[in-house]
């Protein structure tokens, strides 16, 4: 527990810690957030503008192929509607996210939307962008258009375990998952990634190998969070396969802290599924070296479509009860709320200047 890099080998001791170690490892992630990166939790405001995917992944609720669930699309309004709570509630960053979709209009949409957002917003909101896999050339576009952090999970690093949770064809291929990673690097976001933690099939190994993976690609930012099985899916067949939630919980945790020992300054996101599993799933998640949150600002009525696992909470309320309800959350976890800042990722910053220097 001094040490602050791990081999493969002690990282997958320390992601079997049970009892007083465990709890000695969450001690660990949160001093090291505290001297690297502060006591501030940074806000995104979530909006989660559509679930209508064109990819057809195992494990997610919106998958193409999912008959059983209302498929919507907020209109400008209501996204732009959403974004000016968020600027008038001093969150000063939002995310737009939505399921996959590639075409010409929807590049000039999120383009127009971005450009919009800076307008209405005196170009005091910062911008996280979760719209999956790109050309290069649409990154460029959006962050041009004022996009400046962009978050595309792997889900996992492993090439043959990604092949378990994909379908089998041209749409879902790793080698294009991190050539686009790599070109949202190369272009100058802000570059998110992350995985889902006790897949079925996953072994500690793989675990251990995306917590090097996530190192060695030098992320700035980090979204991830525990696999919760969606009956409405292929992966759901494999539910007996899963570890107990509480266990995925307390794993995803030591991933988290693993995550901030070695990486000190970067940015971590405590996931809503957390709290899927543990009703103080979020805090817990800040307590062990997050220190971002994500409020949903999605539009009441469409909460329950936009579900990617099942138990998905806060889908009955409004933008305004997540506001107070995470205020007395994040003050519970003995941190504070970074209002009206963007909170941008401390080592995206150092990285940008080392890379200027050398």
């Amino acid at each position: 527990m001094n040490k602050e890099d791990f081999s493969d080998e002690e990282l997958l001791r320390l992601l079997s810690a049970e009892g007083e170690e465990r709890n000695m490892l969450y001690k660990k992630g949160a001093r090291i957030k505290a001297d690297y990166v502060g006591r501030k939790v940074y806000y995104r405001g979530l909006v989660e503008f559509s679930n209508i995917c064109g990819k057809n992944c195992n494990y997610c609720g919106i998958r193409r192929d999912n008959k059983n669930i209302r498929r919507y699309t907020l209109t400008d309004k209501e996204i732009l509607d959403a974004v000016r709570f968020a600027y008038e509630n001093k969150y000063a960053s939002v995310v737009l996210q939505s399921g996959e979709v590639e075409s010409k209009g929807f590049t000039s949409r999120i383009e127009k939307l971005l450009r919009e957002i800076k307008h209405i917003s005196n170009n005091e909101l910062g911008v996280t962008l979760s719209l999956g896999e790109q050309t290069r050339d649409v990154y460029r576009r959006w962050f041009d258009a004022g996009a400046h952090r962009y978050l595309l999970r792997i889900e996992t690093s492993d090439p043959e375990l990604f092949k378990k949770i994909h379908p089998g064809d041209s749409r879902h291929d790793f080698r294009r998952r991190l050539e686009c990673l790599q070109s949202i690097k190369d272009i100058g976001y802000q570059t998110g990634t992350g995985i889902m933690v006790g897949l079925p099939f996953q072994k500690p190994e793989d675990i251990a190998g995306d917590i090097l993976f996530m190192r060695d690609f030098d992320i700035d930012m980090i979204g991830l969070g525990p696999y919760i099985e969606h009956r409405d899916t292929p992966m759901f067949r494999y539910r007996k396969l899963l570890l107990p939630p509480e266990e995925r919980f307390h794993l995803t945790l030591k991933t988290i802290a693993l995550l901030r020992i070695i990486m000190k300054d970067i940015n971590i996101a405590a996931a809503t599924a957390m709290q899927a599993i543990d009703p103080l799933g979020r805090e817990k998640a800040l307590m062990a070296g997050a220190n971002v949150i994500m409020p949903n600002i999605t539009p009441g009525k469409y909460r329950d479509s936009y579900k990617l696992y099942e138990n998905k909470p806060c889908t009955d309320e409004e933008a305004e009860d997540c506001n107070s309800c995470l205020e007395a959350r994040i003050h519970m976890a003995g941190d504070e709320i970074g209002y009206g800042e963007w909170g941008d990722s401390k080592h995206y910053i150092k990285r940008q200047y080392n890379e200027k220097q050398g």
